[in-house]
């Protein structure tokens, strides 16, 4: 448990430099505003699979930019984007249990009760599987004290 403590301390400067760059503490976006690096957050859903967006096909939801592979993942996602949208805006699942904010691989995801959740590398989301209620439970409250904090306020 300890080194991935200190792994997810490291990254934190990675998440910090992306959300202050975007100037959106609350969700974990590129410096040009882009979510999820571009991944089609409604394949997650509807094919189980991290599908790269298409710049043709784009909506914007609470200042992020969303990408999609298809005009009807668009059109999907902007009839319901709390369906679609990533749990604790989109920073590492497994870093919120410690209420920590670190960014995240799109590829290391899951999708629990419809719920999109990503973490910080494949290792890291195999750590967060093996207690997928408990991390839940846990990221959950620390993500309603931390969601307003910048990443740099919770080293």
């Amino acid at each position: 448990m300890r080194p991935l403590f200190h792994t997810l301390a490291l990254l934190l400067v990675v998440a910090w430099t992306g959300s202050a760059l975007a100037g959106d503490v609350r969700q974990n976006l590129g410096p040009d505003g882009l979510a999820l690096k571009g991944y089609d957050p409604v394949a997650y859903q509807t094919e189980g699979a991290a599908v790269p967006g298409k710049a043709a096909f784009t909506a914007t939801h609470d200042g992020a930019t969303y990408r999609f592979a298809s005009a009807g993942n668009r059109d999907a996602f902007a009839a319901d984007p709390a369906r679609y949208t990533p749990a604790f805006g989109g920073y590492c699942a497994m870093a919120m249990v410690f209420a920590k904010k670190v960014d995240t691989d799109p590829t290391a995801f899951r999708v629990v009760d419809g719920q999109l959740y990503l973490n910080f590398n494949q290792a890291v989301r195999d750590r967060w599987l093996q207690d997928v209620p408990g991390n839940i439970a846990k990221a959950n409250a620390n993500w309603s004290v931390v969601a307003d904090k910048p990443a740099s306020a919770l080293q």
